[in-house]
């Protein structure tokens, strides 16, 4: 339906193209109207343009059948082949390619390939890892993931005394991996539960700990400086122990359990991280 003219203006919007971007007519030509044109019908100027907008444009990026079911309310939302049933809100996101299950908000945000449940919120936050929640807190010319909160979970079973690795997500051969010329102060909360065995002691006997310190990462070279301490216990635990390292390219968790004792570790990780060499 054709829009009528307002009194008082002898020009009217003739055309909103896909992009948003609002054509006005003065009954011949079709040109970009002035800013008192622009809102005098309700539409919205954008000065460093020099345009009048009627909404605001999302492109979706190499779009699939297998990312159509992602929500996307904002402004240049990159979605990359094989994203799904996410929902990303506000501007300058990125979810990269075969991520799902995600909830983007806030500015500049970006959830890298494959990983999957993931909340991403604030300016420039980096999700790299499956399960996590990243609190971003950058300007928007900051690098992405320069200053950034992120908590994840390791997990494991036990059964005897051998020391094994607790996995990111309990799965196997997963490990938080510390990104280049970055530095992190690391929390983590375990707790121990004994839920089966014959040895002695009980079901339900239990240990907690509490590990912190600092991982650094410079020119791909890992370092930790660490302290714990343990703030509860109950039962039959002697040669329980958590111990958070570096090994290779990876942040480890080893834990030791005892003979004849099933026990269940659980550890909420907290990393607080800063990016240095950055680019110019």
């Amino acid at each position: 339906m054709a829009i009528p003219y307002l009194k008082g203006y002898s020009v009217k919007p003739s055309v909103i193209e896909p992009t948003g971007r609002v054509y006005y007519t003065d009954g011949t030509n079709n040109f970009s109207p002035n800013q008192e044109q622009c809102e005098a019908y309700g539409y919205t100027y954008d000065s460093s343009t020099g345009t009048c907008i009627a909404f605001n444009y999302t492109p979706l990026v190499q779009r699939t059948l297998n990312n159509e079911n992602n929500q996307a309310q904002g402004s240049n939302l990159t979605m990359e082949t094989g994203s799904k049933n996410s929902i990303i809100n506000g501007n300058n996101h990125t979810v990269r390619r075969q991520a799902q299950n995600n909830i983007l908000s806030g500015m500049g945000n970006e959830v890298a390939a494959t990983i999957n449940d993931s909340l991403i919120v604030g300016t420039r936050a980096s999700g790299i890892v499956t399960n996590s929640l990243v609190l971003g807190g950058n300007q928007g010319s900051d690098a992405l993931g320069e200053r950034q909160n992120m908590t994840f979970m390791y997990g494991v079973t036990t059964t005897d005394n051998s020391t094994v690795d607790a996995l990111v997500n309990n799965t196997k051969d997963s490990y938080f991996v510390p990104e280049l010329d970055t530095a992190y102060y690391f929390q983590s909360e375990t707790l121990a539960l004994r839920t089966g065995g014959t040895a002695g002691g009980s079901v339900g006997d239990f240990k907690a700990w509490v590990e912190r310190g600092v991982v650094l990462n410079s020119a791909g070279t890992l370092s930790i400086d660490r302290s714990r301490t343990s703030p509860a216990d109950s039962g039959t635990t002697t040669g329980w122990s958590p111990i958070n390292a570096v090994s290779g390219s990876n942040f480890r968790q080893t834990v030791k359990g005892a003979t004849n004792m099933d026990i269940e570790w659980v550890s909420t990780i907290r990393l607080t991280q800063v990016r240095f060499n950055i680019p110019s």
